[in-house]
């Protein structure tokens, strides 16, 4: 019976995330904050996907724990799909958000709206010792908008108008964002593997 997991990533709100959604089987969470000494995982996957698979089995072969990890983003269509899996560092390795939605803004000058359409996206990958790595995804659609409104969230939430919201994602409140964000449909879906993996007892 597997009673641990760890979260492939040392962002403390992202682990808390994670740690409810772990709550209802009862199952101890770890990030790598509890592991001080794991070297930095380079991402050189060119989907999410492959991102997130990278991360959870590395993890996975040091720790020979269940390994849960995630890659998530900005996709702009008019920008070919950039800045993709380079969204954190698109203006340079410092990770900068303010810089990174210039750097977006910039590239889009002289683009209609109609032409601005987005979505944010995530993979999540769960990593279990003598299994098939599983994955699955999750989306919130949009489009970029002309300037920064919205004092919520990080990354690029500020210029990401949200469909059917009428409100950019920073504009939303944590509770509202929660509930249809990128992450919250990978997580929805997640939960109802990790379901199946408790009626299989394989955790």
């Amino acid at each position: 019976m597997m009673r641990e997991v760890v979260i492939a990533t040392k962002n403390k709100g992202k682990a808390l995330e994670f740690e409810q959604m772990f709550q209802p089987f009862q199952i101890q969470v770890k990030t790598l904050l509890d592991l001080p000494e794991f070297p930095e995982i380079e991402e050189t996957g060119a989907t999410f996907e492959e991102n997130a698979i990278i991360k959870a089995e590395s993890v996975m072969k040091e720790t020979k724990a269940m390994v849960m990890a995630d890659d998530s983003g900005l996709v702009i269509d008019a920008l070919d799909g950039r800045p993709g899996v380079y969204s954190a560092r698109y203006a340079g390795p410092e990770k900068d958000d303010e810089a990174n939605i210039q750097k977006v803004l910039r590239e889009l000058e002289g683009v209609p709206l109609s032409k601005r359409t987005a979505r944010f996206y995530c993979a999540l990958a769960l990593a279990i010792p003598g299994r098939e790595t599983i994955t699955v995804n999750g989306t919130c659609e949009g489009f970029i908008t002309f300037e920064k409104k919205g004092a919520n969230g990080f990354g690029y939430d500020p210029i990401f108008f949200v469909q059917g919201y009428e409100r950019t994602m920073a504009e939303l409140l944590p509770n509202e964002k929660n509930k249809i964000s990128h992450r919250a449909e990978a997580l929805a879906k997640m939960r109802t593997i990790l379901k199946q993996l408790e009626r299989e007892r394989v955790l």
